[in-house]
């Protein structure tokens, strides 16, 4: 292990089409010890607003709630560049009605239960493909949130992005903490109809693990009385998503020095597909 970079760690709870309803939600924090301090929560309702304030901050390591690549056997099977950062730029290139049809198109001639192709990272994970349009739209949600990175000045170890900078962003993924601390327990919902006491207890129960330090990553979430009655309070797990994904960054700045890419990435991740963190 090694320093944490300067900076503020960041955890994002990402959305591809932010609204005041709706908003991205960046958890702000630090690192003393083994507590990762949640200091502020930022909210986002654009796209354009969140880049600019990425863009502002001249140091981060944050974790982000969507994925950085795309399949390879996707990539190679429609001919498109095979070097990460050209690949994201044609596929942003690219409107959304234009990258479902071709997805779907690329899905219609595969057999039943391999229609989607899955990069290396998704079965150590438990994460969706990066190709699924729908439930939850994680294609369209790497289709706005690259390009930002990377207009930001970010750099995205293992793949591309501004060499030297100090904004370091690692791809994030909630559910695999979540899972790891109350297993399968649904503890989220924007459907009003599904926001049960059944998933208020789960937040609950997943807030006072984050807090008591019980997954493998070994560090501790440390927020206010405040902050914690606003995550387990907030329906949609937003919230608390985020200050999963602010744990994250944290054991990957642990880890700025460990072999290959560093922040804790695997040395022979597939520099097309990335990987995600604690994977």
């Amino acid at each position: 292990m090694t320093a944490v970079p300067a900076g503020p760690l960041l955890g994002c709870d990402f959305s591809s089409a932010p609204s005041v309803r709706k908003p991205i939600v960046v958890a702000v924090g630090r690192l003393r010890g083994d507590d990762v301090h949640l200091d502020r929560l930022e909210t986002f309702a654009t796209l354009d607003a969140w880049q600019h304030w990425l863009a502002a901050q001249p140091a981060w390591v944050g974790a982000f709630d969507f994925p950085f690549g795309l399949p390879r056997e996707l990539v190679e099977t429609l001919g498109w560049p095979l070097a990460w950062e050209a690949c994201m730029l044609h596929y942003a290139s690219l409107p959304r009605a234009e990258v479902r049809q071709t997805f779907a198109g690329f899905c219609a001639g595969r057999p039943v239960g391999g229609k989607f192709a899955h990069r290396r990272t998704d079965g150590p994970a438990g994460a969706s493909t990066s190709m699924k349009w729908v439930n939850p739209p994680v294609a369209y949600m790497l289709h706005a949130g690259v390009p930002r990175l990377l207009a930001a000045g970010a750099r995205l170890p293992g793949l591309g992005g501004a060499a030297g900078s100090h904004r370091i962003a690692l791809e994030g993924y909630p559910g695999l903490l979540a899972r790891e601390l109350i297993g399968r327990r649904s503890y989220k919902s924007d459907d009003r109809a599904r926001q049960t006491p059944e998933r208020v207890e789960a937040r609950h129960a997943l807030l006072e693990a984050l807090e008591s330090g019980r997954s493998r990553l070994g560090l501790r979430l440390a927020c206010s009385r405040v902050q914690a009655r606003a995550l387990r309070a907030d329906p949609s797990g937003d919230l608390l998503d985020a200050a999963l994904c602010l744990v994250e960054a944290a054991w990957g700045a642990l880890r700025a020095d460990s072999p290959g890419p560093g922040f804790g990435l695997p040395p022979d991740l597939d520099p097309l597909e990335g990987w995600i963190v604690c994977a």
